[in-house]
């Protein structure tokens, strides 16, 4: 049974995004990046909210310019099966699938069919599938800043959880690990 996993950087005020217009989080160091590219190469797969998704197939074509971690990082992501949340989508990259209906019946078929971690990109998503109890493990990367506004990591009160494990990713960010409690 693969285990479902929602894990993204955020400030040490919980949002994973600024304001539009305003300031953002940093982008990963050379060690956080090279982190989350081993961490890609792991998993089953992806499930992505349509607004991340759109944001990732940045990486589905080589770019110009683009250092050995990002080369590295668009060859892990690339062959990895990717399930894409959208009711408003009607096609999708490589190795993509769109679920448009029976969210839930989904996610849980997806559960019980497959091994390993699949990891759930977008707090919308995340929140929905917290909502329904399908979230298995929550990663929280805190970086070493404040936005005072914009997207939270979690969209509502967080569930009961329990913190089961803590690392520093380099001198740029702490990764809390939590299960629901």
């Amino acid at each position: 049974m693969a285990k479902i996993v929602f894990g993204m950087m955020q400030s040490l005020d919980g949002y994973v995004s600024g304001k539009e217009g305003g300031p953002g989080l940093p982008m990963p160091g050379e060690v956080l990046h090279r982190h989350f590219n081993d961490h890609v190469r792991q998993l089953t797969g992806c499930l992505y909210g349509r607004r991340i998704y759109e944001l990732m197939r940045y990486w589905d074509e080589d770019q110009p310019g683009q250092d050995e971690v990002g080369r590295d990082f668009a060859a892990a992501w690339r062959p990895q099966p990717k399930w894409v949340v959208s009711r408003t989508l009607k096609s999708v990259g490589p190795n993509a699938t769109v679920v448009s209906e029976d969210i839930e019946g989904f996610v849980k078929a997806l559960k019980s069919k497959q091994d390993g971690e699949i990891d759930v990109a977008g707090p919308e998503l995340a929140g929905l599938l917290t909502e329904l109890g399908l979230i298995d493990e929550y990663r929280l990367y805190l970086m070493p800043v404040v936005l005072g506004s914009g997207k939270p990591f979690f969209r509502m009160a967080p569930p009961p959880l329990r913190l089961v494990d803590t690392e520093n990713i380099g001198e740029q960010a702490i990764k809390l690990t939590y299960v629901p409690a």
